[in-house]
Formats: structure tokens, sequence, C-alpha cells
């Protein structure tokens, strides 16, 4: 199966890293985070990307040219700048053809269990999958009476609510439900395949975490220098 990895925003939210490049190409301990994320379906045996690229797409082509030197199997596809992430699946299904594929985002990593998801999405017979998975706990909590803090401490993750962590499997037919270029794929045909009971969610209880912000960026630099990496401990 083939693996599309969306790497064509602009990542305004970490402006201080992407003047010069896409989010995807950020470094993180020394390779771009785009790069983590095949390394995630690599392990676990799939190594077919397409990247759908748009802003500072030649960054990443550049990028696509060493990874095929060193036995990555990668294309990809300028998808345009002003595409949001529907049309660049809606595209790259187009590119690929009549197959079942991966979508994942090229700036968030996670332990997700690559066949235990496909396995759930054949299981069901939906149109799609999402995995879904609890937020990083960003804040302490903090509990009072009457003025008094009775409790401070660490937010648990499991307090959280669950939310779209990527990782999708995706029938080609799902093409049909995006309407066009300037569609944010969360915003419009994810909720169309809820509106006709297509689409699943897959519960992901391990590591996930994104990159939106220089902060973030730095746990997982911090993270990626651990002898074993959170997002490939399976």
């Amino acid at each position: 199966m083939k693996v599309i990895i969306l790497a064509g925003g602009l990542g305004t939210r970490i402006s201080e890293e992407t003047n010069d490049k896409p989010k995807p190409m950020v470094l993180v301990n020394g390779k771009p985070i785009l790069e983590h994320v095949t390394d995630i379906f690599r392990k676990q045996g799939v190594n077919d990307f397409v990247v759908a690229g748009g802003y500072k797409h030649e960054v990443i082509e550049d990028w696509v040219e060493r990874a095929v030197e060193r036995g990555i199997n990668v294309v990809a596809i300028d998808t345009g700048l002003e595409t949001q992430t529907a049309g660049r699946i809606r595209q790259c299904l187009e590119y690929i053809g009549d197959q079942r594929v991966f979508v994942t985002y090229g700036d968030g990593v996670g332990n997700v269990n690559i066949k235990g998801l496909l396995d759930f999405h054949i299981q069901n017979g939906k149109l799609g999958t999402v995995t879904a998975v609890r937020p990083p706990a960003r804040f302490g909590v903090l509990e009072s009476k009457n003025g008094l803090v009775t409790h401070f401490g660490e937010k648990n993750q499991t307090d959280a609510g669950w939310i779209n962590g990527g990782f999708f499997v995706l029938e080609p037919s799902v093409k049909e439900f995006i309407f066009g270029d300037l569609e944010p794929f969360e915003k419009f045909p994810l909720p169309r395949l809820v509106e006709r009971s297509e689409l699943m969610a897959f519960h992901h209880h391990g590591f996930w975490q994104p990159m939106d912000t220089l902060r973030e960026k730095n746990e997982l630099e911090e993270l990626a220098k651990l002898k074993v990496v959170p997002w490939l401990n399976f």
C-alpha cells in the first residue's frame, strides 16, 4: 500500500523555522520530521510514499532525491501553493489510481500500529478510518474551593477528549466526497463521510505528538535523542 503524506502547508505557527522550507522539512535531531514520519511506516514494513507538496516544494524534491538513494521508495507531487488538505489528497488519489491508501500529516509522529489500523479498517468495511488520539497534556491542573487551592499538579493526558491524529486509511472512492482543491479535509469531506456513516475511528492509546509550535519542535528534538524513540517504540 502507498502512503500519502500531506506536506504542502505554510507552517505559519512555527514561522521561526519555515521561512526557507515547508514545516515537514524542519529538522528534528538532524533529519526532517517528514523522514521521521516515513520511519514509522518503514519500521512496520510499509515503504511506498507519495508526498503532497506545495509551499517550497523544491525543498521536498531535493530531499526526495537523496531519500531514494538511501532506499526510501518515495515520489513528490506539487499539489499547489493554495491547495488545502482535501485537494492534496484528491490529487494524490488520482495520481495513484484505484487502490486503498494510508494518509497522514507530514508534521506529527506517533507509534501507531499500522497493521492494526489496516486490519481494523478492513474489518469494518467503511470508506475511511481515522486514528483517534488524546492530545498531549499541555497545562497543569488546578482545583480550588472558595478560592483556596486544593490540588495543583500535572494534567493527565487521559483527561482530554479524543481528537484527529491523522494516520488514515482511505478507499479510493473517498475522492468523490472532495468537491474542490480549496477544501480542508477535516472541515468538509470528513463530515460528509460521517453523514453517510462511512468513517470509523481507530483509537490509539500510545505516544502521539504534533509539531505545531517551536516548543513542540524542541520537545521532539529531545525525545529523538533517546535510546528508544517514542514514536518508533512499537
